[in-house]
């Protein structure tokens, strides 16, 4: 016989120093269990029977019910697990009332385990009642800081139906803990003293319990009275080095067929038996091995055919014929599953390649869009939106941020049939939502930075407008190429398509046109006057002066309009605005007033007047710009000779020449000689107001009795009443 080598020397002295532990300690009375609660090793509740002090088990059996604690304190054991976690009974923090308001009882818990830390999976924080703030203060297992957190519960009786099961803020709150927390205090106060909500709920409560052991509802107020302690789960280990470092040494824990693990959670290791062997991974006799073939967790055809092997098993083939001269049916059903196998291994193979790719092209295809919006929000200030809504502290609740989506669908992509309209910031269209409701989207034009202030600028302006004749802001949608506004629509038209139309049976009444211009400068001296920070619209022109079917005036287009602070009275700015609307003097200053409103306004008088166009290229040179050409009519007593024949044919001579005379006041060179748009307005409803009173239209019997701007007569057609 060979001499044994001196590995196996070794091997033989090694099993004979764990048979020996294995003696001493299965030597000693070792209590396994302590009332209904299994005591497994590296726990103990004498010194031969635990691993070292950390893992103490005392058995108190003072009561009639036997019941393990933790160490020597007072901590009771409910459950112990060789994966690593202990779960324990925590006291309950609570914080009690009289009707009176004044405090009756209040108990504040800690809890010193410091070589467990509290498990972050298992249990959460919770404080429960309707006037409720509780914190949990801990140390950190990594450092000696200090983590301290908390949260907020009220409510009025009024919510007990909303309770339902959800501990979400309203008469519960519940917030995870981190990792690595140990030697908590709970503590719970009231700020009301319950004064308010004593009748159903004179108590505060807050604890840190494993989650799945609380439930709330409307009767956790009742049922937490009687409760002393709820479950909580710490997390164990052996000592507080890795894997690495502690194996090899002297005390290593991970005994026979174990492996040893670093948990996520915490410092030290815990040990786990291999895939095959069962039992405790702690105790020197260390992990036993499965005999699949006696446990059926094999899957061999036959069972006679399942040869165990340590930590695993076989299946042998059979070997030869029966004594009646048949074959033996059984095939090797090892080759037979090696062959099913390795098929639905490539099937598989196949199919995983196949919907790995499709899913990596679609995440990758996701992946791209999602950033592409996330880019063209920030190009198309998002973040500047954001800031200035910030900084304004203006509401978005009412303003609805659409996806791009939503209106490609309501517009059938952008398609041509559904342009409603051109200007100098973009194009509009009609659009139609899912809930039917129609819309009008604005579309920019690709823009420079420049422009892209201009229409967050629309934005926050319409966000701090609230006026029946100021079309409503609905939404916008910043994760386009260009940005979107979204708009109430209104059907009718501009008021410069109605009077400027070539169709004069087509055109609009002197009284639509008075009322049209009435709320168009009660707009404006709203935005002047009463707005919360004075609005400088800043292209203030027909086009812009939207009509619904009822040819009431929508006010829109705020893409140049201008905050002014309350302690400024005037803009220096870069000259913005249409041609033929323009204020000379805030063209020559760039200082930009109320006044150059003023001014634009005066001009849309003249087009209601005239029915003429602000700027013309094309006849007389001193007719081209409508301003001048109006001033010098009236300076030569010819108005009634520039008249719109629509105007010129409703009679109301009267009426006329006072918005006339207001007309050229808004037209003066001077800003400070113009009128406010407060007193336009004014005049304005005066004007509107008489009409009601007695006719304007007159009997003009002889030249001489018509009197005209400048007192001198003309010689103008006279108009006789019917």
């Amino acid at each position: 016989m060979a001499p044994p080598t001196l590995s196996r020397i070794l091997q033989l002295i090694l099993s004979s120093c764990l048979l020996a532990a294995g003696a001493s300690l299965g030597s000693q009375p070792c209590e396994d269990k302590c009332g209904d609660v299994s005591i497994p090793y590296p726990f103990g509740t004498t010194p031969e029977c635990y691993l070292n002090r950390a893992f103490l088990i005392t058995c108190n059996k003072s009561s009639s019910t036997h019941r393990p604690q933790l160490g020597r304190g007072n901590l009771v054991v409910t459950n112990i697990t060789l994966e690593g976690q202990v779960e324990v009974l925590n006291n309950v923090a609570r914080d009690c009332y009289s009707a009176s308001g004044t405090r009756v009882d209040r108990y504040s818990p800690w809890l010193r385990a410091s070589m467990y830390t509290i498990s972050n999976d298992r249990n959460k924080f919770t404080a429960v009642g309707c006037d409720t703030y509780a914190t949990v203060t801990a140390e950190r297992e990594d450092s000696d800081t200090e983590y301290i957190t908390g949260c907020i519960s009220y409510c009025d009786k009024n919510d007990a139906k909303s309770f339902g099961n959800s501990c979400s803020g309203i008469g519960c709150c519940q917030i995870p803990i981190p990792s690595g927390l140990k030697n908590i205090n709970v503590s719970v106060t009231s700020y009301n003293n319950h004064t308010y909500v004593w009748d159903f709920n004179p108590c505060s409560y807050a604890f840190v319990a494993d989650q799945s052991k609380f439930n709330f509802s409307f009767t956790s107020f009742d049922e937490l009275e009687d409760v002393e302690f709820l479950p909580m789960v710490l997390d164990w280990a052996i000592g507080n080095e890795t894997c690495n470092v502690s194996q090899g040494k002297f005390g290593y824990a991970c005994k026979q067929n174990s492996i040893c693990l670093d948990p996520a959670n915490r410092s030290g290791y815990i040990c786990k038996c291999k895939v095959g062997y069962e039992g405790n991974p702690y105790h020197p006799s260390g992990c036993q091995d499965i005999d699949e073939c006696q446990t059926s967790k094999h899957d061999c055809v036959y069972e006679r055919k399942c040869v165990n092997t340590p930590g695993s098993y076989k299946c042998s083939c059979p070997k030869g014929f029966h004594g009646d001269g048949r074959k033996d049916g059984t095939r090797c059903s090892r080759n037979e599953l090696n062959v099913i196998k390795i098929s639905i291994a490539f099937s598989l193979c196949v199919l995983v390649v196949i919907v790995g790719s499709s899913w990596l092209f679609y995440i990758n295809k996701k992946r791209k869009v999602l950033n592409m919006k996330k880019k063209f929000f920030r190009q198309n200030g998002g973040l500047l939106l954001q800031q200035e809504l910030h900084e304004r502290e203006a509401s978005t609740e009412t303003v609805k941020i659409f996806t791009s989506e939503e209106l490609e669908t309501a517009t059938k992509n952008y398609d041509e049939s559904h342009i409603i309209g051109r200007g100098g910031f973009g194009t509009v269209y009609k659009g139609i939502l899912k809930k039917g409701t129609e819309v009008a989207i604005k579309k920019s034009r690709v823009v420079d930075q420049s422009q892209i202030k201009q229409f967050i600028n629309e934005v926050i302006i319409l966000s701090q407008i609230n006026h029946r004749n100021v079309v409503k802001l609905l939404g916008c949608c910043l994760e386009t190429e260009v940005p979107l506004l979204v708009y109430e629509c209104v059907s009718n038209g501009t008021l410069s398509d109605h009077i400027h139309c070539e169709d004069k049976d087509s055109s609009i009444s002197w009284e639509i046109r008075l009322r049209i211009a009435t709320e168009s400068a009660q707009v404006l001296s709203y935005l002047h006057s009463a707005a919360s920070t004075p609005i400088i619209h800043r292209d203030v022109k027909p086009a812009n002066i939207l009509l619904d079917d009822n040819y009431t005036a929508k006010v829109s287009d705020f893409g140049a309009s201008r905050l002014v602070p309350m302690d400024q009275t005037q803009l220096s700015t870069m000259v913005q605005g249409t041609l033929g609307y323009l204020d000379p003097e805030y063209l020559c200053t760039t200082q930009l007033t109320e006044k150059s409103d003023v001014y634009s306004f005066g001009v849309v008088l003249v087009e209601l007047l005239t029915g003429k166009t602000a700027h013309s290229f094309v006849g007389p040179e001193e007719e081209r710009n409508l301003a001048n050409h109006f001033n010098r009519s009236l300076r030569n007593d010819r108005l009634f000779q520039i008249l719109d024949e629509k105007v010129a044919n409703e009679r109301a001579v009267e009426q006329i020449k006072e918005v006339a005379k207001l007309a050229k006041r808004c037209l003066s060179i001077k800003g400070e000689e113009r009128p406010s748009m407060k007193e336009v307005a004014q005049e304005l409803e005066d004007l509107r107001k008489l009409t009601c009173q007695h006719p304007w239209a007159e009997v003009a019997v002889n030249i001489e009795e018509t009197q005209f701007l400048l007192g001198q007569a003309s010689s103008v057609s006279t108009y006789v009443s019917n």
